[in-house]
């Protein structure tokens, strides 16, 4: 169905979420539409955030908000759907929009299969009534739907629209740009060659795929690298993971500035820490790329400021490749906790490719190395 024809039929007059690519279409005809814009929509740091706030709002005006996210994101809103929204606790009306990744029967990425399978499954488990909207969902079924949840929406609960591959069309178009000029992948090419055999850890998403295809590209093992293919935001905790019982071994963390925003908390728990062989690279391009490009906010925060508050002896942003350069020798050499920031462009090769290996091959060669 139309995007637009969802957003008439839903009538909600806020949105908060995160990206999926899922919802490009309804990610795209909200930028266009509102931007950010806190009256009417703003992206958060996770679904949990989105929930949050999405609660918050309805407290000051009554009105029923709606939360957007990808059906990975369900594990971060069940605490509080479960103990804030819930009827037995504060009744809360609200309206998930659920991008359906890994739907049984189609083809889909190794972190999207279980997740797919349970999706459904967990919004029944957490009192949500679902409808599911697919390619050949009509809008007067969707009327239907949505009169049938104003009816559960009075009393305080939740309801969602689950929605499959390709089921949303007619997004306008948004171009998502910054002033940077370093590409990702060449800033992964980089690291790759200062780095050596140490280990890295790279997070969710598309600079994953492509050091995987730097690692093809110059004939070498890929058992140097753990490639974090789910559970966004985590890469830099499972560096630490590995760092500290490695403390022999220079451990590399390559991260993303939507990963970073999305558990934050886990700078703190490193800075604390101060895990002297870990180098933690945050590739900041301000936008979820992988799922589209929508921006994130991390291009107005100081994320070097905030590594330092949190206690990393070390932190520095770069924006072009000589001063890259010069970091990553400084940190290899160095005995102490660093963090690198390196602004980036927003873009990918079109023949970006995916890792041939499964996750279990990925997991197995990284551990045959390290331990």
């Amino acid at each position: 169905m139309k995007v637009e024809n969802l957003v008439n039929i839903i009538g909600a007059d806020f949105y908060t979420g995160v990206p999926d690519s899922q919802l490009k279409a309804l990610c795209n005809y909200l930028m266009y539409t509102y931007g950010i814009d806190q009256s009417h929509h703003i992206i958060a740091a996770n679904e949990g955030n989105c929930t949050a706030l999405a609660a918050g709002y309805h407290l000051a005006t009554g009105k029923v908000p709606v939360v957007y996210m990808q059906n990975s994101g369900e594990g971060n809103i069940i605490n509080p759907v479960a103990s804030l929204l819930n009827d037995k606790v504060y009744a809360i009306p609200m309206i998930f929009i659920v991008g359906w990744r890994g739907e049984p029967g189609i083809h889909d990425e190794p972190q999207h299969i279980y997740q797919g399978e349970v999706t459904v499954k967990l919004l029944e488990d957490m009192d949500i009534e679902t409808f599911i909207i697919g390619k050949d969902t009509t809008d007067d079924e969707v009327k239907a739907a949505m009169e049938n949840f104003k009816a559960i929406l009075v009393n305080g609960k939740q309801v969602a629209f689950v929605i499959r591959k390709g089921a949303l069309t007619d997004a306008p178009m948004v171009e998502y740009k910054n002033d940077n000029t370093m590409v990702r992948e060449e800033i992964i090419r980089h690291i790759v060659r200062i780095s050596g055999e140490d280990p890295i850890v790279s997070t969710t998403g598309k600079a994953s795929r492509e050091l995987f295809e730097i690692r093809e590209a110059n004939g070498q093992s890929h058992k140097y690298d753990f490639l974090t293919v789910g559970s966004m935001g985590h890469s830099s905790s499972i560096a630490f993971g590995v760092a500290i019982n490695k403390p022999d071994s220079k451990v590399w963390c390559i991260d993303g500035d939507g990963a970073v925003l999305m558990h934050m908390g886990s700078m703190a728990v490193l800075g604390a820490n101060k895990p002297a062989n870990m180098v933690h690279i945050v590739i900041n391009n301000s936008a979820h790329e992988t799922v589209g490009g929508m921006p994130t906010v991390a291009g107005q925060i100081d994320v070097v400021g905030v590594a330092k508050a949190c206690g990393y002896p070390n932190a520095v942003c770069v924006d072009s490749f000589e001063t890259l350069d010069r970091e990553l020798e400084a940190v290899k050499a160095r005995n102490e906790l660093s963090l690198i920031e390196v602004k980036c462009s927003i873009g990918a090769r079109d023949d970006l490719g995916r890792p041939t290996t499964t996750a279990i091959e990925n997991k197995q060669n990284f551990m045959e190395y390290i331990i």
